[in-house]
């Protein structure tokens, strides 16, 4: 088998005032009969140091590259080239068209390697290092002590005489800062193989201590992503809004950069052949993003979520076009259809009926044939009609499963995405989900976005009213045994008590009772309301022999409605004399001789510390004898 060759540039300066390198990149050619021609790269920042530019010694150190081969894993060979060419990139803007032109300079320098690779079974590697990148970089911690590396593949014998891909453009030197940023980053392939494009990690190598190594001998290095800067990442190395992405299919980098900075970007081209992977070209550059303010800036919107496309829109065939351009007198649109001349207009903002679905390429020119002219492109999709839509099953009752069935329809293409909001901090991606929503009474605005394959979104609502079920069986209480009880259950139409124990009728709500034995009895109540919608609540009664007063340990007056006061339970009693809460140092708290009342946890409208306070009681029976009682209790909260 042909072996793969994974070619790795990685550029490093001695120290940290000489780092200079911007990217790098590497391709080859199949000269035939086992050999490669690889071309190697770099790209330099060439401005003076006075200007924040590169070191010229270090300008000057990275001639001549050193390049180790390993065959798979194991060394294979060394070599040290000079350079073939060096070469200052134009800017690529008139400074007439920019109101504020910065300082540019980047040089490429390109060195070319002729090598015969043996066939095997493994894998060939090219390693080149040198360290650093220069030191203002945005995206990655510490890139002045920082190296970079370049990768390509040479696939394997089976794969007979591969070229690499090859990028189209030089990558640009100067973004301007909220302006809306189009970048063909696209290559060739002489062999037309399937090309696909992503971001990926820029790699690092080498370091200030050993800043070009010679790789000779040993096993082939391991090779580690930098450190990006949160919040970046490989896939996301510069943010934007919209943010910066490439297009899989075509290479196309689109976004609108709104950070100052210079960022690290990786695209990574992989190479298909028969659906298989055999090789991967890799370009690093800088985009540098800065406050130049060009005169004239045309810009289409972008209003769909997918790349660089103005709208989808599936509702007609006719599109109205928003026009954002800034610093024009005159425009002219093409619309896009094939074939045809009369699809353009010279309005700011015109209207135009396509003649059949499909997709299109809009192009803008503003001032065309001006000093300072500019352009932009975006695509428009016509797919009508869709339509979001959905219905629900079931009873709109509290913790009530509720069927909700999509009933989206879409003219072109079946409806493949959902995604369900029910207004309660909960989603879902399923076509029919089931939802249920807690006991707390609202109206809740469920929203439904659904798609298909053609980028077609609409959105549906409904306002689902989930009432809140209050059914209540009452407070705790204690009477004395064989004292007539009754009780007295709220919030609902019809009632079900149980057990049905001493109750003359457990379908009220108020049923008598009479307990003939001591006790604690516990009594579930099951309330229906009116819409058919069920709650539950209980109520504890302790049944005792004679006057009887028990208090809590403990309670946390918090203000959530549970356990808030400090109250009383008794029996047997027909008046209370005192009810007194003391801190620990004995200073009187609170003080009621109404059983109703109870302790809210504070002193002169502040709320009191946690920890322990103590209670006493004084009560009279219903023979007139004067009881005594006392105990503590323990503040939280």
């Amino acid at each position: 088998m042909r072996q793969i060759l994974l070619f790795i540039l990685l550029i490093t300066a001695l120290h940290a005032n000489g780092s200079h390198i911007v990217g790098g990149n590497i391709s080859y050619v199949c000269l035939g009969n086992n050999t490669y021609q690889f071309t190697i790269s770099i790209y330099r920042d060439c401005l003076p140091p006075a200007q924040g530019g590169g070191n010229p010694s270090a300008l000057l150190s990275d001639d001549p590259a050193f390049v180790s081969i390993f065959n798979g894993s194991s060394f294979f060979s060394f070599d040290s080239i000079f350079y073939q060419s060096s070469f200052n990139i134009p800017t690529n803007f008139s400074n007439d068209c920019i109101n504020n032109p910065p300082a540019t300079c980047l040089n490429r320098l390109q060195f070319n390697l002729i090598k015969v690779l043996p066939p095997s079974a493994n894998p060939y590697t090219v390693v080149y290092q040198r360290c650093c990148r220069n030191e203002t970089i945005n995206n990655i911690i510490n890139p002045g002590t920082t190296g970079a590396s370049y990768t390509c593949v040479v696939p394997p014998a089976n794969v007979i005489c591969n070229n690499s891909a090859i990028f189209v453009n030089y990558p640009p030197q100067i973004i301007c800062i909220n302006n809306p940023f189009i970048y063909d980053h696209s290559a060739t392939d002489p062999d037309g193989d399937s090309l696909v494009y992503y971001f990926c990690d820029a790699i690092k190598g080498g370091d200030a201590n050993n800043p070009k190594p010679l790789l000779i001998g040993g096993t082939l290095p391991f090779f580690s992503s930098v450190n990006y800067r949160s919040p970046y990442n490989p896939g996301n190395p510069m943010g934007g809004n919209p943010v910066l992405k490439i297009d899989s299919k075509t290479g196309i980098i689109t976004g609108t950069p709104n950070i100052q900075g210079r960022f690290v970007v990786n695209v990574c081209c992989d190479e298909f052949r028969g659906g298989v992977l055999i090789n991967t070209t890799k370009r690093e550059f800088q985009f540098v993003v800065t406050n130049c303010s060009k005169a004239v800036v045309a810009n289409i919107p972008q209003f769909s979520d997918e790349q660089n496309v103005y709208i989808v829109n599936c509702e007609s065939n006719k599109v109205n076009f928003i026009n954002q351009s800034t610093g024009g007198f005159k425009y002219f649109w093409d619309f896009g259809v094939a074939g045809i001349s009369t699809d353009t207009s010279s309005l700011f903002e015109p209207s135009f009926t396509y003649p059949d679905t499909g997709a299109y390429l809009v192009k803008l020119l503003v001032n065309q044939g001006s000093t300072c002219p500019d352009s932009i492109s975006r695509w428009v999709k016509i797919y009508p009609e869709f339509k979001s839509d959905f219905e629900y099953t079931g009873l709109l009752c509290p913790n009530s499963p509720i069927n909700f069935i999509d009933k989206s329809t879409s003219t072109f293409g079946n409806v493949n995405y959902w995604k369900w909001n029910f207004d309660d901090n909960q989603f879902s991606t399923d076509q029919n989900p089931t939802h249920s929503y807690e006991n707390i009474g609202k109206e809740f605005n469920v929203m439904l976005i659904s798609g298909n394959k053609y980028g077609c979104r609409d959105t549906s609502y409904d306002v689902l009213k989930v009432p809140k079920v209050n059914v209540f069986a009452g407070n705790d209480t204690v009477i004395v045994k064989g004292t007539p009880f009754q009780f007295n259950g709220t919030g609902a139409q019809s009632y079900a008590w149980s057990p049905s124990t001493f109750l003359d009728n457990p379908f009220v709500n108020n049923p008598n009772a009479v307990f003939s034995d001591t006790g604690t009895y516990v009594y579930n109540l099951q309330g229906i309301t009116a819409n058919n919608c069920y709650g539950y609540d209980d109520i504890k009664i302790t049944v005792a022999d004679g006057p009887y007063i028990t208090m809590p340990n403990a309670f946390s007056p918090n203000g959530d409605g549970n356990n808030d006061f400090f109250k009383i339970l008794s029996a047997g009693y027909k008046k209370l004399k005192t009810f007194k809460i003391f801190n620990r140092w004995g200073e009187q708290l609170f003080s009621t001789s109404d059983f109703r009342k109870g302790w809210d946890g504070t002193h002169r409208n502040k709320p009191c510390e946690i920890g322990t306070y103590f209670w006493v009681v004084t009560a009279i029976d219903l023979e007139e004898k004067e009881k005594l009682i006392k105990g503590d209790l323990i503040l939280i909260r």
